[in-house]
């Protein structure tokens, strides 16, 4: 059956800027049709199911390329607990580490990332994590069109942004390369080919130069993508000089681990050298705007972009709003470039969309072309707050928000039709989210009374055993032991 979306606007996302005032989008299969004037596509399928576009807009989906779903337990928390941007470094995102959870627990939090997801527009993810295995099946199950990016690294004994000596345990590097191949064979092309399984190395200063080889290698026998973290933060930078006297993207580059199918997320603390290394090299950076700006942190993106990067987007921790991510990202560039004009709303829509999902390995996705995959979403259009209408691109990235989003399909599927997640059972994920989170933050501090709460944080129940909880990768403080 032939979906047409008329009277509408489309926003292509094309090279051009294509936009089609009284438009209509037309859908069969898993892919775009045709788009052009609503009353000539409704005469060429004029047995098509209507979707009434009226007081709607229809723009590409976003594709968040760096996001952890597990982080939606730390809300409020870690956005507030940035590490230092000047020496001593210690190590870590934050002085409280993230609690450990089950395998129950980590699924819940994940498919409360992934509901946030879908609501605010995203029909494509790169969710990059360890032990991913205990919710493949519920990520599958949200519709998304997803790379499950699987992480390993062998340093132990701190976490990243550490310049303190490197110890290595090769065992867990190994441990993180058996689950990537395990969750590749397990999951790779499921979901109708929604699903992908990529490599991810956790940082240059958690990885070994041994290890980071074996998984550039690894990722050209699976034949797929590979991310990792790259100049997040100044402690990063230390860390990977005092081991090994370089800046990390010339560590990087010297491994022969750059490529154009790696992503390097956030690339913030970097010197003009490093973004000429990614550029030669056609690395993918995934622009992670809201999450530099809370760290008070800025890449140079444009230069970036201009060197011969590819630039995508992404949400990183706490947070899926990737409408607040396109407008933060436009913001935070103009600041720093102290140009109100450049770059434009159509750049930071091309980022947030068709960027992201070239990262992804999916370009024929990202934006509405005839044979483009049919990943879209609707917003509505009946609000104060985008009225007057007159440039789409621009009011939306200028004023849009998440709760405008209307509808979202991805691989010609609808997975939230009139605001109603289709895939999910909303109320039952917010509610039992809540609960994980108050276990868990409840067992952390009655475990670690040297942890301090802060200011503000919500009572919270007495703390009860962990139960099946898996010590998974920690995010801030000390790493726990990793293990089934």
């Amino acid at each position: 059956m032939t979906i047409l979306i008329r009277d509408t606007i489309v926003v292509t996302g094309d090279d051009a800027g294509t936009i089609h005032f009284q438009g209509a989008v037309a859908i069969e299969g898993n892919r775009i049709a045709a788009l052009g004037p609503t009353e000539e596509l409704a005469a060429r399928y004029p047995k098509a199911e209507l979707v009434d576009g009226r007081n709607r807009a229809v723009f590409p989906g976003f594709a968040n390329i760096h996001t952890h779903f597990v982080m939606t337990l730390a809300r409020g928390v870690f956005e507030d607990l940035s590490p230092p941007h000047e020496p001593p470094f210690c190590g870590g995102l934050s002085p409280i580490p993230l609690p450990p959870l089950s395998p129950r627990e980590q699924a819940v939090m994940c498919q409360l990332g992934a509901l946030e997801a879908i609501r605010s527009g995203t029909t494509a993810v790169l969710e990059d994590a360890s032990h991913i295995e205990n919710y493949a099946q519920e990520m599958v199950d949200t519709g998304l069109r997803m790379v499950l990016a699987e992480r390993s690294w062998d340093r132990i004994g701190t976490s990243i942004g550490d310049p303190a000596e490197f110890r290595r345990d090769p065992k867990l590097g190994q441990a993180g390369i058996d689950r990537i191949v395990k969750l590749h064979a397990r999951w790779h092309g499921a979901g109708e080919g929604r699903i992908r399984v990529s490599v991810a190395a956790w940082a240059p200063d958690m990885c070994s130069p041994e290890l980071l080889r074996e998984l550039s290698a690894l990722q050209k026998r699976l034949d797929t993508t590979c991310t990792i973290h790259l100049n997040q933060i100044w402690g990063e930078v230390a860390a990977v000089q005092a081991h090994h006297n370089m800046l990390p993207t010339e560590f990087l580059a010297d491994l022969g681990f750059l490529n154009e199918r790696v992503v390097a997320a956030h690339c913030r603390c970097m010197e003009p050298l490093e973004e000429k290394l990614l550029g030669k090299a056609r690395v993918n950076v995934a622009f992670n705007s809201a999450i530099a700006a809370r760290r008070g942190l800025s890449p140079r993106v444009c230069e970036m972009e201009q060197a011969g990067c590819n630039i995508g987007m992404g949400t990183d921790n706490m947070s899926e709003d990737m409408v607040e991510v396109a407008r933060t990202g436009l913001f935070m560039e103009r600041v720093r470039r102290k140009d109100g004009r450049n770059p434009t709303p159509e750049e930071a829509l091309r980022w947030a969309t068709r960027g992201g999902y070239k990262a992804m390995g999916w370009e024929d996705g990202g934006h509405l072309a005839p044979g483009s995959l049919a990943d879209l979403i609707m917003i509505r259009l009946d609000r104060a707050h985008l009225a007057p209408f007159l440039r789409p691109v621009s009011v939306f990235i200028h004023q849009g928000q998440a709760a405008d989003v209307s509808d979202v399909m991805v691989d010609g599927r609808w997975i939230m039709r009139d605001a109603r997640v289709l895939t999910m059972d909303e109320a039952r994920i917010v509610r039992e989210a809540e609960e994980v989170s108050d276990r868990a933050w409840a067992r952390l501090f009655a475990e670690n009374p040297q942890y301090e709460k802060p200011a503000g944080f919500r009572p919270l129940p007495p703390a009860m055993g962990a139960g099946d909880a898996v010590a998974m990768h920690p995010v801030g403080g000390r790493p726990a032991p990793v293990g089934p």
